[in-house]
């Protein structure tokens, strides 16, 4: 495995990431025995970074990830979780002050640990952006302070949303999640800001939650139509082809020199294994190409997410 320094937070972090939705069954029901192991595989095999969040199997994958790392040296990974988000209605998002300072102890009285690493708003395209600057960040900060999180960072969908933050309130880290992959590269007109104030970047679903899979998204994929058929046919191709467009994706995404880690859900140890297997191989430029080129119609569409203020474009600007 591969390491890459995480902006300025003195950390190197690996190529991948364990993303820790899968644990809560965001993809399928899992064995809990089997996402546990997947967890040790992971970290045996050099990565060093995990993603959860108390929103994922509303709770599930942080008590399952906790009853994981009970065996693991402290020292041995780095932790992330967030806040904010508790389930999938309006009333489930929760972005006062009081409300996460509790949710950071409940998170860690799951997790099994004295302190995260990263401590994170979670898609904060569904709460007032003025309530985030004013109130939630600094809240963050209190518990950054009291030695639970040792860095504060912010996660949303809208890529704009990042800098609107950013341009008032200072954040150590960001999460995009769809937007550094295969059809979709909107995280790169962002990335000469981040770079500029040294922001640890987190690059989430590489195979956009799923749609760059070779069996393909979940049915509650929120995707347009149009973009689910295109990557469809680019699965269909790779196929034709031999190859695999999850592999494909994967390898593209983590190509990239400027993002440090690319963060990857599996409850399954074998996937795992194939995940860190895969990015040491070297990436087909020739299907690069071609696959982009079938994606071209799609690139950068998008879908809305959160508040209608909050959200950008369906179709951003190639």
């Amino acid at each position: 495995m591969k390491y890459r320094q995480l902006g300025r937070t003195g950390l190197d972090v690996s190529l991948l990431s364990f993303g820790g939705s899968s644990l809560g069954g965001a993809f399928r029901e899992i064995d809990e025995k089997e996402g546990l192991r997947t967890v040790h595989v992971a970290i045996d095999h050099g990565i060093n970074l995990i993603d959860t969040a108390p929103f994922y199997g509303l709770t599930r994958a942080e008590t399952v990830l906790g009853k994981a790392l009970r065996e693991i040296s402290r020292e041995r990974y780095l932790l992330a979780t967030k806040v904010a988000r508790y389930g999938f209605k309006e009333k489930d998002f929760d972005f006062s002050a009081e409300r996460v300072i509790k949710s950071v102890d409940e998170s860690l009285e799951r997790l099994g640990v004295d302190y995260v690493d990263f401590i994170q708003v979670h898609d904060m395209e569904f709460g007032s952006i003025r309530q985030i600057i004013d109130e939630t960040i600094p809240a963050l900060r209190s518990v950054q302070a009291a030695g639970k999180a040792r860095f504060v960072g912010i996660t949303c969908l809208p890529v704009h949303l990042f800098k609107l933050v950013m341009d008032e309130v200072d954040v150590d880290q960001i999460q995009s999640y769809c937007h550094y992959c295969l059809n979709d590269t909107a995280l790169s007109n962002l990335l000469p800001y981040l770079q500029a104030k040294g922001v640890a970047i987190f690059n989430s679903a590489p195979l956009a939650m799923r749609l760059l899979s070779d069996e393909g998204p979940p049915e509650w994929h929120p995707a347009p139509a149009e973009v689910r058929a295109r990557c469809a046919q680019a699965a269909q191709f790779c196929r034709d082809r031999g190859a695999s467009l999850a592999r494909l994706a994967l390898q593209f995404s983590v190509a990239n020199p400027h993002i440090p880690t690319n963060i990857v859900g599996t409850a399954n140890p074998s996937r795992i294994l194939q995940n860190i297997q895969e990015v040491e191989e070297p990436l087909d430029e020739e299907l690069l190409q071609q696959v982009l080129d079938i994606l071209k119609p799609v690139h950068n569409v998008t879908w809305p997410s959160g508040r209608a203020e909050n959200s950008e474009a369906c179709h951003e600007a190639a």
